[in-house]
């Protein structure tokens, strides 16, 4: 019996607790129990239980997702599953992932990571990783408390670690996502799915607790053979497993009882849980309120609700629709929890059941969370902006220059903040390389090289996620030129030797040294450097200065040498005299014997030593004129053996032949030198682009003027775009000619050139830059060349512009002909004509002639566009015809004072001749005036009259052949008033009357008459009838005792005519059966001024609303009103309405403004006097308003 019972109660509670239960240890033997079916699919448990088997280690409540997958009742073993005694098996990991995230499921409220493991032995470089949901979704910026992101990197195997938390799991995680890693060529990506669950709070359940002995009943019980003390003794309790049966079935009928509840009503509940045993309400409600969040909910408000997710590319439109239940239903849109308000940006649209959101011109401002609100129902979605690809505007240029120049690559890009990667050779240039600048001024980029090297060599290129650009930097070596050389030195003992030379470069630096000893500087040895000239200078010569003295520059493999010999003197006294000798050196910079030439602002120092006793007299002379200053720019230093001709920074005034003279007693010494100025050139004049072509431009200039006393060499020429600043070399070698060709330019680009001249002596200042100029192609040839038309001695052709422009555009046509079969052409227009046609004039009659059309522009003419077939050049004999218009063909008319405009084209061939007339009689020029062009005739009146009524005929005539039009022109104006109004009959309240047609009808036909009526009493006159088309009519519902007076007026297509005519006798309607009896009492005179009974009254309005003011006057006779504003009369302004309705007088004024206020003023007039009354009226803007009551 009790393994019966054994049996029946695992078979119930082991399937029960399958899912509940963890994996038992390792270490425990399983327990087959060959019983029933569902037994045997249960998970294998031990039989060995501890006595303290309520210690065991808590039972693991994880799932693993692969597990989760697995369908309920399979026997095979979850992927992740490891069959004991057999080895995991790792599937191969291909691409550039070592280790992939994997698919899994979430429990809402806790958090979960994945992992990706990547690879970089083989990689150059980082490698780039990218989180993405769904299909676009970047989770990089979403990075935040919800999204965590972290990176390692082992260096010892070389293997980045990538991790993607999800803290706090919300239902709206769950879905697909890729992770994607990319490094330059390589790119690997892996996608895996998130399911989201709910975490149920679930107690383990261990069975073994179950199985449970009594107590023996009798203690000297012998104990079995082979078992632990206690281990079998006593009954096997099963109350324990008893009460968990009844738990799941009691938790089986509570899975209805939770369904029932589901469906139930709010009300229902308290029935519902007293019916099923239910006492614990609070946590009842607790666990419906739980379920019911994950159960779908259904939407009233709305019949279809946003995506989930939208995207759209930056500056594009995208439009958000919904379907709400309710089509007279109010919408809000919420952006980040802020209402949109409606604008240009965003636009609302109801159409139907549909609301509408349409965002234009989205920028990354739009990419955010959108809610559409009705009442309160809400709906979500996501709308990511998506940025254009930057494309490159102004790509690099090829770059070429010598050994430390500044280098400096810039191009321009379509949007500002763009990522640019910059490359040599294929490598990524980082800011860590201090040898390149990279720069950044809105969609400027540039790269800058401060000092080139042959390093730099290579091919430099930019990329954009749009496109990229390529630039070759070429770098030579710098020659450096010696401008002067130093020159051998001999001295005397205490005097100066000063070795000079003048390199090329500015910046170059150099060592001296003495017998191949660097020479040190000290209080007597002094070098200095300025600009391009280096000096050694050496004071109080000794005797062991003397050697050779070399300068190094440094960087150049080139040495400049002189030697210094010192001069030992002894002297002899002889008492003698000796005449004077002038010992001058004609080495050194002297071309001849007497001739010296100098480099433009160098300095000259001529040394020349003088012999004679006693001493002699120095005079020098540049022609006639004697140099005596001891100090300036130009002077002479004398002394007792030595006398120095210095000129300090040579100029061209300077040039000429000096004469020095030495005179003692003993005799006189003459000498005479040239002195040659040679400067660096003029700069080249009338720099100009005479031709261009596609990437081409030739350019030619004129030699300088002054070739700076030495020949041209050759010149150097630059190039730099407009606008900028910075030169590009073209030339490193001199170019001889003065005609040069510019190549490698970019087409459309306006370019500037200047040009350098190069001597013996250095390089010019450079010239005047030319006019800019653009390298263009020449167009294509035009298209469709035809011919219009043919007259003896013309030709008018026509064509199409060509199909490629190019960047130049164009600025022309040039049209040439030649008779068939020959092949000189002749040129029909001087200057290019602009339109699309053309008439050749002066053609030879009779020949056949070949015609061609070339487009020109800057770059020239374009192939031509030939006729194929010769044209003969005669008249074609077209009959005239006149083209009527559609509205001239009825009678044309228009009232007096309006112009008439009558334009009538035609045609025939020759050009026809054409004549108007009016009624058969030629027109007067003075009235009508006509114009007449090859193809229409216009006839035009400025002002008509009804004198220009009538009938115009228009005659077009070739030869004898003719064809006429007429055009019929009706003036009309306002007729005149009736004639002769008269009542001819009156009987009850009706009257009859006759009137006679208007003498004046205003040149057309009486459309009809307007009568009117007054009575006697009030004077005011009614419309009886309008548009009355008989001459007569009868006046009925007459008021008995009073008379009337009756106006009519005449109407035609102008209108009403401006006077009327009155009836000449009155309509009296008596009373019949009464006979008027005299007043025995004398009438009351009720003749009395005006008087305002009702004041106006002082008012304050809204500016834009119409307001009224309002009085009443007494008086007879009927007094005259006026309506004054500060004092002025208001005359007849649309602004405003002046009614009296029986002596109540209103004044509207419509919409009234700022302006309108003021003091209104209301006077009534009669014979008998007159009275006024005032108001202010004080008009507010509407904000006034609203801050008032505030």
């Amino acid at each position: 019996m009790s393994a019966f019972l054994l049996l029946s109660l695992l078979t119930d509670v082991l399937p029960a607790a399958e899912a509940e239960a963890a994996p038992v240890s390792d270490e425990a033997q399983p327990v087959t129990i060959e019983a029933e079916p569902a037994v045997q699919e249960a998970q294998p448990v031990t039989n060995e239980v501890e006595p303290n088997a309520a210690e065991a280690p808590p039972v693991t409540n994880e799932v693993l997702p692969a597990v989760e997958e697995q369908s309920e009742g399979t026997d095979e073993l979850p992927e992740d599953e490891v069959v004991p005694g057999e080895e995991r098996q790792t599937s191969e990991i291909t691409g550039l992932f070592v280790e992939r995230p994997e698919s899994a499921v979430a429990f809402k409220g806790k958090d979960i990571t994945f992992v990706a493991k990547v690879d970089s032995t083989g990689m150059l470089r980082k490698p780039n990783i990218k989180w993405l949901k769904g299909k676009w979704m970047d989770l990089g910026s979403k990075a935040g408390k919800h999204l965590q992101f972290k990176e390692t990197y082992d260096r010892n195997s070389k293997v980045y670690t990538y991790e993607m938390s999800i803290i706090k799991v919300v239902d709206s995680d769950a879905g697909g996502y890729r992770c994607e890693v990319t490094s330059k060529d390589k790119c690997d990506s892996w996608t895996f799915d998130v399911t989201v669950e709910a975490a149920e709070e679930t107690q383990p359940t261990n069975i073994l607790e179950a199985f449970k002995r009594t107590k023996p009943k009798k203690e000297g019980k012998p104990k079995p053979e082979g078992g632990e003390a206690g281990e079998d003794e006593g009954d096997l309790d099963f109350s324990v497993l008893l009460k968990k049966r009844e738990v799941k079935v009691e938790e089986k009928e509570e899975v209805d009882v939770w369904a029932i509840l589901a469906a139930a009503k709010p009300c229902d509940y308290e029935k519902i849980a007293f019916e099923y045993g239910i006492t614990d309400l609070r946590g009842m409600l607790k666990r419906l309120k739980k379920m019911k969040k994950f159960e779908p909910k259904k939407s009233d408000a709305f019949l279809k609700k946003l995506d989930d997710l939208y995207s759209v590319e930056k500056g594009k439109r995208i439009q958000l629709c919904v379907e709400v239940a309710d089509p007279n239903a109010q919408v809000k849109w919420l952006k980040n929890g802020q209402e949109i308000k409606p604008s240009a940006k965003y636009v609302f649209e109801s159409v139907g059941n549909l609301r509408k959101l349409t965002i234009n011109k989205c920028n990354l401002s739009d990419d955010a969370a959108y809610e559409c609100v009705v009442g309160e129902e809400k709906c979500f979605t996501e709308i990511f902006v998506k940025e254009p690809p930057v494309t490159i505007t102004k790509p690099l240029d090829d770059m070429h220059v010598v050994v430390g120049d500044k280098v400096e690559f810039e191009i321009e890009v379509s949007e500002e903040g763009a990522n640019v990667i910059w490359m040599k050779d294929g490598v990524e240039i980082t800011r860590d390389l201090t040898r390149y600048r990279i720069k950044k001024d809105g969609k400027t980029h540039m790269l800058v090289i401060n000092e080139a090297t042959k390093d730099d060599i290579g091919l430099f290129s930019v990329f954009t996620n749009g496109g990229h650009s390529e630039s070759d930097l070429e770098v030579e070596d710098k020659e450096l030129e010696v401008l002067q050389s130093i020159a051998d030195l001999t001295v005397k003992a205490a005097e100066q030797a000063m070795f000079k030379c003048e390199v090329s470069d500015e910046k170059v630096t150099g060592k001296w040294f003495k017998d191949g000893v660097e020479v040190i500087a000290s209080n007597r040895i002094k070098m200095t450097h300025t600009g391009r000239i280096h000096k050694l200078t050496i004071d109080d010569v000794k005797p062991e200065d003397a050697g050779d003295y070399t300068f190094v520059p440094d960087g150049y493999a080139l040495s400049l040498s002189a030697k210094l010999n010192f001069l030992e003197i002894k002297i002899d006294y002889v008492p003698r005299q000796e005449p004077p000798k002038i010992h001058l050196d004609t080495t050194g910079s002297m071309v001849n014997k007497n001739t010296i030439i100098v480099v433009a602002g160098n300095k000259l120092r001529l040394d020349v030593e003088i012999t004679g006793d006693p001493a002699p007299t120095v005079s020098w002379k540049k022609g006639d004129k004697e140099i005596t200053e001891a100090e300036g720019r130009v002077r002479v230093e004398t002394r007792k053996t030595l006398s120095s001709f210095v000129i300090e920074g040579a100029e061209r005034s300077d040039e000429g032949r000096y004469t020095i003279t030495v005179i003692n007693p003993a005799g006189e010494d003459k000498a005479e030198l040239t002195v040659k100025i040679v400067d660096v050139p003029d700069p080249p004049e009338h720099v100009k682009c005479t031709g261009v072509g596609e990437d081409t431009a030739t350019i030619i200039w004129e030699a300088p003027k002054f070739d700076g006393g030495a020949p041209i060499k050759g010149y150097l020429m630059e190039r730099k775009k407009k606008g900028s600043q910075r030169w590009t070399k073209l030339n490193f070698d001199i170019h001889e000619s003065t005609t040069y060709e510019a190549k490698k330019m970019i087409e459309g680009t306006l370019y500037e050139m200047r040009v350098f001249a190069v001597n013996g002596i250095g390089i010019s200042q450079p010239s005047a830059t030319s006019k800019p100029f653009m390298p263009i192609a020449p167009t294509s040839e035009p298209t469709r060349l035809l011919v219009e038309d043919v007259t003896d001695t013309t030709c008018a052709l026509k064509w199409r512009p060509p199909e490629r422009l190019g960047a130049g555009g164009i600025d022309g046509y040039i049209i040439e002909w030649c008779k068939e079969g020959e092949t000189e052409w002749v040129q029909a227009n001087e200057q290019p004509v602009e339109k699309n046609s053309y008439r050749v004039r002066n053609l030879p009659v009779g020949e056949k002639l070949l015609f061609r059309v070339f487009a020109v522009n800057i770059a020239g003419r374009s192939p031509p566009a030939t006729l194929q077939q010769a044209v003969t050049i005669r008249e074609i004999m077209e009959h005239p015809k006149i083209r009527l218009p559609r509205q001239l063909r009825t009678k044309f008319i228009r009232r007096v004072g309006e112009k008439v405009n009558l334009v009538i084209p035609f045609q025939g061939k020759p050009r026809p001749s054409v004549s108007w007339s009016k009624d058969g009689q030629p027109l007067d020029p003075k009235v009508v005036n006509v114009r007449t062009s090859e193809v229409d005739t216009i006839l035009f009146i400025r002002s008509s009259e009804r004198e220009h009524s009538g009938k115009y005929t228009l005659t077009v005539q070739i030869e004898n052949m003719e064809d006429k039009a007429t055009v019929e022109i009706q003036i009309v104006d306002k007729p005149g008033p009736p004639m002769a109004v008269t009542v001819t009959d009156v009987w009850g309240f009706n009257a009859a009357l006759e009137w006679q047609p208007p003498k004046d009808t205003g040149n057309c036909e009486i459309l009809g008459y307007t009568i009117q009526k007054a009575d006697l009493k009030t004077k005011e006159w009614f419309t009886v009838y309008e548009h009355n088309r008989r001459p007569s009519c009868t006046v009925s519902d007459l008021v008995m005792g009073n008379e009337y007076n009756f106006r009519i007026f005449s109407e035609n297509l102008c209108g009403l005519s401006d006077e009327a005519a009155v009836s000449k006798n009155k309509a009296v309607i008596a009373k019949t059966g009464l006979i008027q009896k005299p007043p025995s009492y004398k009438e009351m005179d009720m003749s009395r001024s005006p008087k305002f009974i009702t004041p106006l009254v002082d008012r304050c309005v809204i500016a834009g609303y119409s307001a009224a003011i309002s009085c009443a006057v007494r008086g007879f006779p009927k007094p005259k009103i006026v309506w004054m504003k500060n004092k002025m009369i208001i005359g007849e302004d649309p602004k405003f309405i002046m009614q009296n309705n029986q002596g109540v007088l209103t004044l509207n004024i419509r919409k009234p403004s700022l302006f309108d206020g003021g003091k209104y003023t209301c006077k009534a007039i009669n014979d008998l006097g007159e009275d006024e009354v005032e108001c202010k009226l004080e008009v507010r803007v509407a904000t006034e308003k609203v801050e008032e009551r505030k």
